[in-house]
C-alpha cells in the first residue's frame, strides 16, 4: 500500500471517528462542564479538569454513537446525515456499537475517579439521551423536553465534580441550560424542518413552522434570560453574579430574543438559522462571563 493511500485511509478513519462521536458537539459539552467546574471549585485541581474533559468527551461520544446506530436508517434519508459513517457504509453497526459501549464504560469510570455523584449523573445522561430522547424523536415533539434533561447536565456536572455535592448552585446551572435547550433546538428544527421531515422526526412543539411554535420559542427565550439572571439576587448560595455581568448577560439575552421575535414575524429558515447561532453564542458567552465574574471578584 502506497504512503499516499495509507495517509488517505488514516485520514478517513479519523474523520469517521470524529463524526461518529460528533467531536464539535462533544467539545462544546466539555467546555460547559469545565466552566461549571471553575465556578464550583474553591481550589482548581487541573488533574480533575483533565479527567472531567476526558470523561465528558467519552460520555457525549458514547451517546452520539448509540444515537447514530439507532437512527442509521433514518439518517440515510436526510441530506445532512446521509454521509455519516454508518448510513454511508464506511463503518459497520458492530464497530459503532463497540465504540459506543467502550466509551460508556470508560466515560463512567473516568468520572467515577472524580467522585461517584459525577459518574451517576454521567450515566443518567447517557441513558436519557439514548433510551428515551432518541426513540421519542420520531414519535412526539415532547422529545425535545426529554432531551433537555441530558442536554442540561454538563454545565452542572462540572460543579458536582468540583464539590461532590448537588445543591442549589448546580441546580441553577442545570436550569439555565435546560431552558436554553428549547429555543436552541426549536430554531434548529425550524431551520432543518424539511430534512427532519424526510427522516420522520418531530422537533417543533406544534409540529409546524407556525405562530404557535414562534410564541413558544419567545416564551422559552424569556425564561432562559430570567433564570440566567437569578444569581445576581444572591439567592443561589455560592453561585453569584455581579450587576455588571448581569447587565452583559441581559444584553446577550436581548440579542437572542430579537431573533426569536423576528422568527415569529418572518417564519423563515434564514431567521431560524440566525436564532440557532445566536443561541450558541449566548450560552457560550454566558459561561465565560460567569467564570470571569467569579475570578475577577476573587482577584479584586
Amino acid at each position: 500500500m502506497s504512503k499516499t493511500l495509507t495517509n488517505t485511509v488514516e485520514t478517513d478513519v479519523i474523520s469517521d471517528f470524529k463524526e461518529i462521536t460528533k467531536m464539535r458537539l462533544a467539545i462544546s459539552v466539555v467546555f460547559s462542564s469545565v466552566a461549571g467546574y471553575f465556578l464550583g471549585a474553591e481550589v482548581v485541581d487541573f488533574v480533575v479538569v483533565l479527567l472531567l474533559a476526558i470523561g465528558g468527551y467519552l460520555m457525549v461520544g458514547a451517546s452520539n454513537a448509540f444515537n447514530q446506530v439507532i437512527e442509521r436508517k433514518f439518517d440515510a434519508k436526510m441530506n445532512r446525515t446521509k454521509n455519516r459513517p454508518i448510513p454511508s457504509g464506511r463503518m459497520s453497526v458492530t464497530t459503532a456499537t463497540i465504540i459506543a459501549s467502550v466509551f460508556t464504560v470508560l466515560g463512567i469510570a473516568v468520572l467515577y475517579i472524580i467522585n461517584p455523584i459525577t459518574a451517576i449523573f454521567g450515566a443518567i445522561s447517557i441513558f436519557l439521551y439514548t433510551c428515551l430522547y432518541t426513540p421519542l424523536k420520531r414519535k412526539t415533539p415532547l422529545s425535545v423536553f426529554v432531551g433537555a434533561f441530558p442536554g442540561a447536565i454538563p454545565f452542572m456536572l462540572g460543579w458536582v465534580a468540583a464539590t461532590n455535592d448537588f445543591s442549589i448552585e448546580p441546580g441553577t446551572l442545570f436550569m439555565i441550560q435546560f431552558f436554553w435547550q428549547f429555543p436552541h433546538f426549536w430554531a434548529l428544527g425550524w431551520w432543518l424542518y424539511d430534512d427532519y421531515k424526510r427522516g420522520g422526526f418531530f422537533m417543533l412543539p406544534t409540529g409546524k413552522r407556525d405562530k404557535g411554535t414562534g410564541i413558544q420559542i419567545i416564551l422559552y427565550t424569556i425564561w432562559t434570560i430570567v433564570v440566567s439572571l437569578v444569581p445576581v439576587f444572591g439567592v443561589t448560595g455560592r453561585l453569584y453574579l455581579t450587576p455588571v455581568s448581569a447587565i452583559l448577560i441581559f444584553m446577550l439575552g436581548l440579542g437572542m430574543l430579537h431573533y426569536a421575535i423576528k422568527l415569529y414575524k418572518n417564519k423563515d429558515e434564514k431567521t431560524a438559522k440566525q436564532l440557532m447561532f445566536a443561541s450558541v453564542s449566548y450560552i457560550t458567552l454566558l459561561q465565560i462571563i460567569y467564570v470571569l465574574d467569579k475570578f475577577i471578584r476573587v482577584w479584586i
